[in-house]
């Protein structure tokens, strides 16, 4: 099981980023999904989740800027980010739960895409 991430780059404060991240391998189910997001010197944050029944939960930060989504027929969660802002410059890396086809559920990481946000 691998998640890939993609979808950064460097954008002007104001702009909009589409991040994307699946899942590889043989995979039966999946369960919560999220994004999280490391700046240099900070802590890891988690910055959007949603679950199978599609709801969604945000960090304050983003509220009303970010949106998250998921497509279960393709394993794949998306984070829409709108109005970007130089203090979302941060890795962002997508989390979920996986149950592999042969195997138990497992919380899996991907390797994370860089957000840089001029002013």
């Amino acid at each position: 099981v691998q998640l890939q991430a993609s979808g950064g780059g460097l954008v002007q404060a104001g702009g909009s980023l589409r991040l994307s991240c699946a899942v590889s391998g043989n995979i039966a189910n999946t369960g919560a999904m999220a994004w999280y997001r490391q700046a240099p010197g900070k802590q890891r944050e988690m910055v959007a989740s949603i679950i199978l029944s599609r709801t969604t939960n945000y960090a304050d930060s983003v509220k009303g800027r970010f949106t998250i989504s998921r497509d279960d027929p393709k394993n794949a969660v998306y984070l829409q980010m709108t109005s970007l802002k130089p203090e979302d410059t941060a890795v962002y890396l997508c989390n979920m739960a996986v149950r592999p086809s042969a195997g138990n559920w497992g919380n899996y990481w991907g390797r994370g895409t860089q957000v840089t946000v001029s002013s």
